[in-house]
């Protein structure tokens, strides 16, 4: 098989809304998307959906797009790229929804309605009470004496007159709709569960769904890869097409992303789980993009065998529809953080310099680079985030203000002061420091006292570190010098000699 599959005819798209900041499930559709095009050499193409205007969001555009930058997920044609069926933004083509509406009217698939938001909320209060939906659908219709009931000349007047209106879509009654969809099957809904959606909202702006369906269609999109929250939507989307006379997109409705307690993964649930819901968080507590986007990847696809790391090009070379399944996946931030350092281990020592840098100087700690250099040499293995060298170890940088205290009752004995305070003397003598010397010292000492080797090296890790845990002991004295091994050394001695236990 070849890395791609050549089908430039491919044309898919992310389409958010600016009312709020990129969800981690809409990195999730992004990245779909862009895989499938990438697999195909097709297009993958952003727009802004925003005709929502009461609920936008400002800066949620240019987060949106930092935040694909971000992730590595680019796009051929967008808002900020251009492209040759542009705008990229609804609210830019909002003249060119109205061209098709009048079509929908004329031949009686789309209907003005004037009802006043009392008669509205009078609606779904009297279905609330039968225990029904409060949908608009047909029997609301003529029971409401909406629109679909008054003359035509009537209808004109109420519009010659400027009152407020709506246009609805007509759901057909008495038939089933259905159409492939290629995670879930044939999928088939009654148009009675259908309601009479809004297309153009009493603002003039058209609604997500008539908007949708027309600038897929004239952007040219042959694959729908979205939410499974949009699937009771499709049915709508379908008429559309059919009533516009256009070919319907093949379908793909992505499973559900779910909390690790079950259920959708909300804001509110994300919050209570510790799990962040924006892909900004993400970015700000140092997670790796790459490793961010293959945990995605695995959320609701898997390659067939057993393997988990992939670049993005390597997911775009093996990324397939058939393979995305249908049940919801539990987000795991356990498993994230696997991920993110499996990616950190492999980042060059420079990149994590870089990134560690910023942290060290936030702390206002005076070293070079060439020291941090060593300590992430030393750290990278046992750390999640590059920030972490620097908050979970801050023994490379300071003198410990403390020492755990399990640890000293487990470590610190009775010859503990004793030993340390010789080995201190010892050091400060040697014509050279390393690795090497500092253990060969340590060991020559500890044959001396007839003592094992750990009866020194637990304590002087917890003289110099505050901690009982750590990278290599003698590496670690390596990096932080003698002079500041032989005084924390001594200042353990000193503040905890009379600690000792037997």
């Amino acid at each position: 098989m070849s890395d791609t599959l050549v089908d430039a005819s491919v044309r898919v798209r992310f389409a958010p809304s600016p009312t709020g900041f990129l969800h981690i499930g809409g990195l999730r559709t992004a990245l779909y998307n862009y895989l499938f095009a990438r697999r195909h050499g097709g297009r993958f193409i952003v727009r802004i959906e925003d005709t929502d205007r009461e609920r936008y969001v400002e800066g949620a555009e240019d987060d949106i797009l930092a935040s694909l930058r971000w992730a590595g997920i680019t796009y051929d044609e967008g808002p900020d790229v251009g492209g040759p069926v542009g705008p990229y933004r609804q609210s830019e083509r909002r003249d060119l929804y109205r061209q098709y509406i009048q079509p929908l009217l004329e031949a009686g698939h789309a209907y003005y309605a004037f009802d006043t938001p009392e008669e509205l909320d009078a609606m779904r209060e009297e279905a609330r009470q039968r225990g029904e939906a409060g949908k608009y659908d047909a029997t609301t219709r003529l029971r409401m004496k909406n629109a679909l009931t008054l003359p035509e000349a009537e209808v004109q007047r109420r519009l010659d007159a400027g009152e407020p209106y709506v246009v609805r879509l007509r759901v057909p009654a008495g038939e089933v709709i259905s159409f492939h969809d290629h995670v879930r099957g044939t999928v088939s809904i009654d148009a009675g569960e259908v309601d009479d959606q809004v297309l153009i909202k009493s603002d003039g702006m058209p609604t997500y769904h008539f908007a949708n369906v027309v600038d897929d269609h004239l952007m040219g999109i042959t694959h729908v890869i979205r939410g499974e929250e949009w699937l009771p939507s499709t049915p709508k989307h379908v008429l559309l097409y059919r009533f516009l006379g256009w070919e319907v997109p093949q379908m793909a409705h992505l499973p559900l992303i779910l909390s690790p307690t079950g259920g959708k993964l909300s804001k509110r649930k994300a919050e209570a789980a510790g799990i962040p819901v924006f892909v900004k968080d993400y970015r700000a507590q140092g997670y790796d993009p790459e490793a961010l986007v293959n945990f995605l990847a695995f959320l609701g696809w898997n390659p067939g065998d057993e393997r988990e790391l992939f670049t993005l090009d390597e997911l775009a070379r093996v990324f397939s529809l058939d393979r995305v399944g249908n049940a919801g996946v539990q987000f795991n931030m356990d498993k994230l953080a696997w991920y993110n350092q499996q990616y950190l281990r492999q980042r060059p020592v420079e990149d994590l310099v870089e990134a560690v840098w910023p942290h060290v100087r936030a702390q206002g700690y005076e070293v070079d680079r060439d020291y941090v250099r060593a300590v992430v040499g030393l750290m990278r293995e046992r750390v999640t985030f590059p920030q972490e060298i620097v908050t979970e170890a801050p023994y490379f940088f300071e003198d410990p203000a403390g020492y755990d205290e399990a640890g000293v009752k487990k470590r610190w004995k009775a010859d503990s002061a004793d030993l340390l305070a010789a080995y201190a003397d010892r050091l400060e003598a040697l014509e050279t420091f390393d690795e090497a010397t500092a253990e060969a010292t340590l060991r020559a000492l500890a044959e001396e006292r007839g003592v094992g080797a750990g009866r020194l090296i637990h304590p002087v890790r917890l003289a110099l570190s505050g901690v009982t845990y750590g990278p290599g002991l003698f590496e670690l004295m390596h990096v932080l010098g003698r002079d500041a091994c032989v005084r924390r050394i001594r200042r353990a001695v000193e503040v905890l000699g009379s600690a000792a236990t037997a």
